[in-house]
């Protein structure tokens, strides 16, 4: 019965097994990563998560008779880390419209990301204030690495992100005419020290310890 099955998820609610933990037949189940297989059944092989790996089928092809799903076990230690509201991020932008700007997330803090996550900047999340004088292109551009946190879950594997602190913008831009990593000169402007072309930014104030 798939009722009885173990969830095939990272939630850290889900139950934790222990190496030597029974956790289902070979007749119904494949040993996947975490586990091993003695005397007809599935045993995990360390402290975990326990999930299911669905077989390979794919849509408009039927399932074959033979593929069962695998049983497998996480590490504790080894959860893919995930963007949660308020965490500080370093992301990538990506493209730059009208009403947002589409970014990857490369980190949460200090830590990178195992797995890809969307960031989308909106208009009126860009800075805090004179929100209706923002133009987008003058605040990123394709290629910038932007310090963002994170507000909301967003729609799929997406997160809403904002830049409206005086510590949240460009951390990295290069230039236009050289491609040579700008320097801040304000919290909009950027300058190539080869050029002396200045381009606008939405600069993040550097932090500083006394």
């Amino acid at each position: 019965d798939s009722s009885t099955r173990p969830r095939p998820s990272f939630d850290m609610s889900a139950a934790i097994v222990c190496a030597g933990d029974k956790l289902g037949p070979l007749d119904q189940y494949a040993s996947g990563p975490g586990t091993y297989a003695k005397d007809g059944f599935i045993y995990a092989s360390l402290v975990g998560y326990q999930r299911i790996q669905d077989s390979g089928s794919t849509a408009g092809e039927a399932p074959s008779s033979s593929a069962k799903p695998a049983l497998e076990v996480v590490s504790k230690n080894s959860v893919p880390l995930v963007p949660r509201p308020g965490d500080v991020v370093t992301v990538k932008v990506q493209r730059v419209q009208q009403n947002n700007v589409t970014c990857s997330i490369m980190c949460v803090g200090p830590r990178a990301l195992d797995v890809e996550f969307r960031g989308l900047i909106r208009l009126q999340d860009v800075r805090a204030t004179e929100v209706d004088k923002v133009v987008l292109p003058e605040c990123f551009r394709p290629g910038d690495v932007v310090r963002a946190e994170v507000l909301s879950l967003g729609d799929a594997r997406s997160y809403y992100l904002t830049t409206a602190r005086n510590t949240l913008g460009v951390v990295y831009a290069k230039s236009a005419a050289a491609g040579a990593p700008m320097v801040p000169v304000s919290w909009q402007e950027m300058q190539c020290p080869e050029t002396l072309t200045v381009e606008k930014r939405k600069v993040a104030q550097v932090e500083t310890t006394s």
